[in-house]
């Protein structure tokens, strides 16, 4: 679970997709459904752990692959592929929704690296001015196509800080980057979402 940073507005850190942190009870009811499927190997055990699971991942997973459904299905298959394959090496220091999307995140970055239509975009080149602040109702297709279009760092960055709730300590971990980088990429996004959905307001 990635704990509070104290230099963090907590404001900043919404979970948009409605799904609040793992409670100790939750915690204890995957570890349950965990230890019977190792014990069990059976299917019902298998899409009792994937039915709690999936709809949040899955969605976590479509914003990291920019909103593409085929690919994050894809990344989706795989993640739990690897995860079942892992499963019993699992030492919960961390939650299992937390060890799942860093699965996840792995996975969507291996996809993203392997298209052959990806754009590559040079981070360096985006207008990174402050873009005015937007006062209009901001409307939940709006900021999905937002996040989709940004570049595949700073969407990683804003998705785990701002959507999951990791600390940059925690991103620097698995995105393998320094703090400093991190903080750098959210401001950058955040930064570019203002412009592309001031852009979107104009249009």
């Amino acid at each position: 679970m990635p704990q509070d940073d104290p230099h963090t507005d907590q404001t900043d850190r919404t979970d948009h997709t409605g799904y609040t942190d793992q409670t100790d009870h939750a915690g204890s009811a995957d570890r349950d459904l965990v230890e019977r499927f190792l014990a069990s190997r059976s299917e019902a055990d298998f899409r009792a752990l994937y039915s709690r699971h999936s709809p949040i991942l899955g969605r976590t997973i479509l914003r990291f692959v920019g909103g593409n459904q085929a690919d994050a299905e894809e990344v989706l298959q795989t993640a739990w592929i690897r995860a079942v394959d892992r499963l019993d090496g699992f030492r919960w220091e961390s939650s299992l929704r937390s060890w799942l999307t860093g699965i996840a995140l792995n996975c969507s970055r291996e996809l993203i690296r392997a298209r052959t239509r990806r754009q590559h975009t040079d981070v360096d080149s985006l207008d990174l001015s402050e873009a005015p602040k937007i006062h209009r109702q901001i409307h939940r297709v709006d900021l999905e196509r937002a996040i989709a279009q940004l570049p595949d760092g700073y969407r990683e960055v804003l998705i785990l800080h701002d959507i999951e709730g990791y600390t940059h300590v925690d991103i620097a971990g698995r995105l393998g980057v320094e703090v400093g980088t991190s903080k750098s990429q959210l401001s950058r996004a955040r930064s570019a979402m203002r412009r592309l959905l001031h852009r979107d307001e104009e249009g």
